[in-house]
């Protein structure tokens, strides 16, 4: 069977990582159809939108998307609704991809490449599951208005909307808790319930369904604590399970207690199982074609998109062995480069990991 993929490089480092990625895939031998096309700033530069109507289209018919990074600063006076990073919103609004899952793992040979100590981080594996297409990001009305009365009257004031719908609470909690029963059977629902109407709303509907999965032990925490906790004991997290805005912060402090971000792949899911797969990290334009970018998050992506929308779970084991093999060997891209390691470039790493592969 032929599977469709969908690599859209973006902007900034992309095409560079991207390009590494595609070769390793490349290498497994499967019957791929690799089809590429241009997104974010790239595409705006060619078609004048982020999100042209064919990158759209080859994206929803593909079984999976490997997405590089978009955004660069030379795009921020564009008007919001054409600047790179509305394509990934874009995105996950046409094909429905409401789950994130971001795993933060640190490999044994990059304990000390964490900025805490050793024996805080050393084993730390932890899956955060994050609701992809509601709360504030998506949430009407927003905008800018002159208010009619208060003490402010007659001033400008900017708002947002934050709401959940009932099912879209319960589809992530489903995945939460199914992630959860194959992993260590602990999940901590994160909210500010305290404070929100929508968390309160959340943390409800996270302890209906907990009902169905006996199995697996439910917490709830605050964000503001489980920021604290994440550097304090990051090891008593298995999987976490929040909204768009605290999984959009939480799951970026959680991939630097790796060492790098360059290390965190992702999957962003449907109902289907199509997904976008990205690294974590962004576009980062000031080492933009230097060749020294990490690829390996996007390695590390293209296993997951092996594993959840291609189910090649054993062709995802084998990328994701030749990346253990290639850190023990102490080859380090620059963002993790230390003493007694060697330094190599992004075409260097792609390489190593293609070898470790054969």
């Amino acid at each position: 069977m032929t599977h469709k993929i969908a690599v859209l490089p973006g902007d900034g480092i992309g095409p560079e990582i991207t390009e590494q990625a595609v070769r390793v895939l490349t290498a497994l031998g499967l019957d791929l159809d690799l089809q590429t096309a241009p997104v974010g700033g790239a595409a705006y530069e060619v078609q004048e939108h982020p999100l042209p109507a064919s990158t759209l289209e080859l994206a929803k018919g593909s079984a999976a998307i490997l997405f590089g990074a978009v955004g660069d600063w030379k795009y921020d006076s564009l008007p919001r609704e054409l600047r790179p990073e509305q394509a990934i919103l874009g995105l996950r609004k046409a094909l429905g991809l409401f789950a994130n899952l971001r795993p933060a793992i640190l490999y044994p040979q990059l304990a000390n490449a964490s900025s805490l100590k050793p024996e805080v981080v050393s084993g730390l594996d932890i899956l955060i599951v994050r609701e992809l297409t509601g709360d504030i990001y998506f949430g009407q009305p927003r905008g800018v208005r002159q208010l009619d009365d208060g003490p402010f009257k007659g001033e400008r004031q900017g708002f947002d909307t934050m709401h959940y719908a009932e099912p879209e609470i319960r589809r992530i909690a489903h995945v939460a808790f199914q992630a959860a029963q194959k992993r260590g059977k602990r999940l901590c629902s994160v909210d500010k319930a305290n404070v929100l109407e929508t968390s309160q709303f959340w943390r409800d509907i996270m302890i209906a369904v907990a009902g169905e999965y006996p199995d697996v032990e439910l917490s709830h925490m605050y964000v503001d604590n489980a920021a604290m906790q994440l550097v304090r004991a990051p090891k008593e997290f298995d999987v976490i399970v929040t909204g768009n805005l605290f999984g959009d912060i939480l799951s970026d402090e959680a991939a630097m207690l790796t060492g790098s971000i360059g290390m965190l792949p992702s999957a962003s899911l449907n109902a289907s199982n199509q997904g976008l797969y990205e690294p974590s990290h962004g576009s980062a334009p000031d080492i933009a074609g230097k060749n020294l970018a990490n690829p390996l998050a996007t390695i590390l992506s293209a296993a997951m998109l092996l594993r959840y929308s291609l189910n090649e779970a054993g062709q995802a084991d084998r990328i994701e062995a030749a990346v253990q093999a290639v850190l023990e060997r102490g080859l380090r891209t620059a963002d993790l480069y230390e003493s007694g390691t060697t330094k190599v470039s992004t075409t260097e790493m792609g390489d190593a990991v293609l070898k470790a592969l054969k």
